[in-house]
């Protein structure tokens, strides 16, 4: 079985044509069915059902596909490690992401990682929180920014990077929208904007709520953080935000509070496998993007 004949059968599985993948593998519509044929005759069976110029593929072809889908991304993973190897600078960075880190964090980082490493590309995946972890414990990723740092996973390692403010966001027209600082006990008595049941931000937001002796009233619920600010700015209800996502675009007719008693805040990391050894360009990224926020952190508190 060679590699050629994996790459031509994946691609007439996934387009169902013979023309049609040869003319994506740039390679005559003869080659590839001649190595399909050899692939068959090899194995033994039929992976694919013809019928005229179209093909689908047999019950057997489908578990051959899963199985060679996995081999190729196994080749092509160590292709990039030898790469890599031979020289991280030139290598490649597959992140994940969640919302909330994506207007200012990510790109931050990024930017000054590629001013030291300017030859490193990069592979950005956005999720949610426990999406970004499962990529990470399954090995789609090595690498995901996230908030908070998961403290109990056993697939995965995570390092904080910083503890980030959590702040309110209120209408302009907000009884308290002129108090330079809150209590969360304050707001018991408002309807909230949150994210809907399985965001990490809204439990943190409940979780918040509780310790101060009070459940949130929900008026609204948003997966989207442009949203939830839209129908703040709408005077709908007030939400609670990380500082982060308010950095770069808070909508006119609301103000941004920070809470002083108590303080309410959430770890900011990156995650990385427990059980498996990070590529040399994505050590590289990981080595530095902790030494950055330690300088930062240095920083802020001279």
């Amino acid at each position: 079985m060679e590699l050629r004949q994996i790459q031509y059968f994946i691609e007439v599985a996934k387009l169902e044509h013979v023309t049609e993948a040869s003319y994506v593998l740039h390679v005559a519509q003869s080659a590839v069915s001649r190595q399909i044929f050899k692939l068959e005759a090899e194995l033994g069976v039929d992976l694919f059902i013809r019928d005229g110029r179209k093909v689908r593929l047999t019950p057997i072809g489908k578990l051959f596909l899963g199985h060679m889908e996995q081999v190729l991304q196994v080749i092509e993973k160590a292709q990039q490690e030898i790469g890599e190897f031979l020289d991280p600078q030139k290598g490649t960075v597959r992140i994940g992401f969640p919302s909330s880190l994506a207007s200012h964090m990510l790109p931050m980082v990024i930017s000054a990682f590629r001013e030291l490493y300017p030859q490193v590309q990069f592979q950005l995946q956005h999720g949610s929180y426990r999406e970004l972890i499962e990529l990470v414990s399954k090995g789609t990723l090595n690498l995901s920014l996230i908030g908070p740092v998961p403290k109990d996973g056993k697939q995965i390692n995570g390092d904080t990077l910083f503890l980030e403010r959590i702040v309110a966001l209120l209408p302009k027209n907000h009884p308290l929208a002129d108090q330079s600082s809150l209590k969360l006990s304050q707001l018991r008595n408002d309807m909230f904007v949150l994210f809907p049941e399985g965001f990490i931000l809204r439990e943190l937001v409940i979780n918040a709520c509780a310790a101060q002796g009070f459940e949130p009233m929900i008026s609204f619920e948003g997966d989207d953080i442009d949203a939830i600010k839209g129908l703040v700015a709408a005077g709908l209800g007030i939400t609670l935000l990380p500082e982060i996502a308010l950095n770069d675009s808070i909508p006119r007719s609301t103000v941004k509070i920070q809470f002083q008693d108590p303080q309410v805040t959430r770890s900011v990391g990156v995650i990385t496998p427990a059980n498996r050894e990070l590529a040399p360009t994505e050590k590289l990224f990981h080595d530095f993007i902790k030494s950055f926020f330690a300088t930062v952190g240095q920083f802020n508190n001279e």
